[in-house]
C-alpha cells in the first residue's frame, strides 16, 4: 500500500491526502480519498478529483464565513445537475416555451381576476435553474443547516476517542470547516438532483426565482415520456401552471414571504437533541468518510421536532396546499378544451403529493417536506368558493393572510362560508361593544327611559337620597 504520509518522499502525494495530512497529521494516512469521493457521489476521474480537492483544500484552509460551505454547495449542485448531461436550450426550444407561456396567459385571463404579469417567459437548462434558485434555497435552509453543522462538529469533537482528540490537536476549526464542507456537498447534491426533476421555477409551490416565469424543456420532455400525450400538450399544460403560479405570487406580494416565514418559524424552534447525536457519533468512524456520509443522508443529525415546529410545519403544509389547490383548479378551468388535460392534471397531483427522489433526499437532510399533502381538498375548496362567490370573490380571499382558509376548512370545504359569516358576526358584535364602551354608551340611560331603571349610578330607584 502506498504511503500517504506527508514525510514520505517516495511517491507524489494527491491533494486530498495532503489535506487530511494537514488536518490530522501523520494519521491522515488512515483516510482513503477514493472512499470519500465515492461516499459523496463525486466523479471517479483522478484528474477531476485532483482539481476538485485542491479547491476544497484551499477553501478549508482559508475558512468559511459560516458553519456551512455555500460555495461548495453551489459547485456541487452545478456538478450534480450536469451528471448524465445538461443539454443547452436550443433556439427552437426557447421559442416553443415562449409561445406556450404567451398562450397560457391568454387561456388564464377568463378564469382569474388576477391580470397577466407581463413577464417574459424563459427556457432554462438545469444549470440555469440552479443558479437562479440557489439564493432562495440558502435562505430556506441556512437556519437549519447552521444548527445541524454546529451539532455535527460538536458531536464529532466531543465523542471521538481520546487518542483521536490528541491526533486532532488544534484542528477543531478545520474540522468545523470539514463538517460545513460535507453538509454543503450534500445540500448541493440534493439541489442539483432536484434540477433534474423540476419542470419550472415554481414547481415545488414556492417562488424559488421571484419575478420569473420559466420552464426547463429537457425536464418537460422527460415528464411527458410514457404518458401517451402529445409533447406540445404537455408543454402547454405545464406552461399554464407556471403562468398561474406567476400571477398568484405577483398579485399577492405577501404570499412568498408568508411561506418563507413558515419555514423560518420551523427553523427558529430547532432544539438539538445532543443525546441522539452522541449516540449517532459513537457509530461514526472518523477514519471512514462513508459512515459520516451515511449519517448525514439518513437524517440522524436532524433535531427532534417540538410542538412549535409541528405547528409551523402544519401551517406550511396548509398554505402550500392552498397555493397548489388554487393553481390546480385554475389550470383545469383554463385547459378545459385540452383533450389530455385531465390525465395531465392527475399526473401532476400524484407527483406533487408524493415527491420525487431528490425531494425526499432534501427533506431527509434538512427536515423540511415541501409537499402539499392536501392538494385535492384544497382544489375542492377553491372550486366550491368559485361556484358560490364567483371568480372575483374567490380570488379576493388572497387579499390578506387572515382571510385564508385553515386546515379545518380543508376538512369541510362546504362549511367555509358559514363559519366565516359566524366569525365576522362575532367580530362585529365585539367591535360594536368596544365602540359603545369607548363612547361611554354603557353609562347613559336609554333616551326614552325616565324612571328608576338603575342605569344611572345616581338613580336610587325612587327611594331618594334621604333613605340611604
Amino acid at each position: 500500500m502506498t504511503s500517504n504520509r506527508p514525510d514520505d518522499d517516495g511517491d507524489q502525494q494527491d491533494p486530498l491526502s495532503e489535506m487530511f495530512a494537514k488536518l490530522f497529521g501523520g494519521q491522515g494516512a488512515g483516510m482513503d480519498p477514493a472512499e470519500l469521493a465515492k461516499a459523496a457521489g463525486l466523479p471517479s476521474d483522478p484528474n477531476m478529483l485532483a482539481q476538485m480537492f485542491q479547491q476544497v483544500q484551499a477553501m478549508m484552509s482559508a475558512g468559511n464565513e459560516g458553519p456551512v460551505n455555500w460555495k461548495l454547495a453551489h459547485d456541487n449542485a452545478r456538478r450534480a445537475a450536469a451528471v448524465d448531461g445538461d443539454p443547452s436550450v436550443s433556439p427552437g426550444e426557447a421559442r416553443e416555451v415562449d409561445e406556450a407561456l404567451r398562450l397560457a396567459e391568454l387561456w388564464l385571463d377568463p378564469v382569474t381576476d388576477f391580470a397577466g404579469t407581463g413577464m417574459i417567459g424563459k427556457a432554462w437548462a438545469r444549470a440555469e435553474w440552479v443558479e437562479a434558485t440557489l439564493p432562495t434555497w440558502k435562505q430556506m435552509t441556512e437556519p437549519v443547516a447552521n444548527s445541524i453543522a454546529f451539532a455535527l462538529t460538536s458531536a464529532l469533537t466531543e465523542q471521538v476517542p481520546e487518542e483521536m482528540k490528541q491526533m486532532m490537536g488544534g484542528a477543531r476549526s478545520m474540522l468545523q470547516n470539514m463538517g460545513g464542507a460535507l453538509f454543503g456537498m450534500q445540500l448541493g447534491q440534493a439541489v442539483g438532483a432536484l434540477s433534474k426533476e423540476v419542470v419550472s421555477s415554481t414547481d415545488i409551490g414556492i417562488p424559488l426565482a421571484p419575478g420569473t416565469m420559466a420552464l426547463l424543456p429537457a425536464n418537460v420532455k422527460s415528464f411527458g415520456e410514457g404518458l401517451n400525450v402529445e409533447q406540445k400538450d404537455v408543454l402547454l399544460f405545464l406552461a399554464v401552471r407556471e403562468a398561474c403560479h406567476a400571477r398568484l405570487f405577483t398579485h399577492v406580494p405577501w404570499l412568498g414571504a408568508h411561506l418563507l416565514g413558515a419555514i423560518e418559524g420551523y427553523a427558529r424552534g430547532i432544539h438539538i437533541d445532543m443525546s441522539r447525536i452522541e449516540e449517532a457519533a459513537r457509530e461514526i468512524d472518523p477514519a471512514n468518510p462513508q459512515s459520516l456520509q451515511d449519517a448525514l443522508s439518513q437524517g440522524v443529525f436532524m433535531p427532534a421536532r417540538t410542538p412549535a415546529q409541528d405547528a409551523a410545519l402544519a401551517k406550511l403544509e396548509t398554505v402550500l396546499a392552498l397555493v397548489e389547490g388554487w393553481v390546480d383548479e385554475l389550470t383545469a378551468a383554463a385547459t378545459a378544451n385540452l383533450a389530455s388535460a385531465e390525465a395531465l392534471r392527475e399526473m401532476v397531483r400524484r407527483r406533487r403529493a408524493t415527491g420525487g427522489p431528490a425531494e425526499h433526499a432534501f427533506s431527509a437532510l434538512v427536515g423540511l417536506e415541501l409537499r402539499p399533502r392536501r392538494l385535492r381538498e384544497a382544489a375542492a375548496l377553491w372550486a366550491a368558493l368559485g361556484d358560490e362567490r364567483g371568480i372575483a370573490g374567490r380570488d379576493a380571499i388572497w387579499q390578506h393572510p387572515d382571510l385564508l382558509p385553515t386546515a379545518e376548512d380543508l376538512d369541510d370545504p362546504a362549511g367555509f362560508s358559514a363559519r366565516r359569516r359566524r366569525l365576522e358576526a362575532s367580530e362585529s358584535e365585539v367591535d360594536e361593544a368596544l365602540q359603545k364602551l369607548l363612547e361611554g354608551g354603557f353609562d347613559k340611560p336609554d333616551s326614552g327611559d325616565t324612571g328608576g331603571t338603575g342605569t344611572d349610578p345616581e338613580d336610587d330607584g325612587g327611594q331618594g337620597r334621604e333613605g340611604r
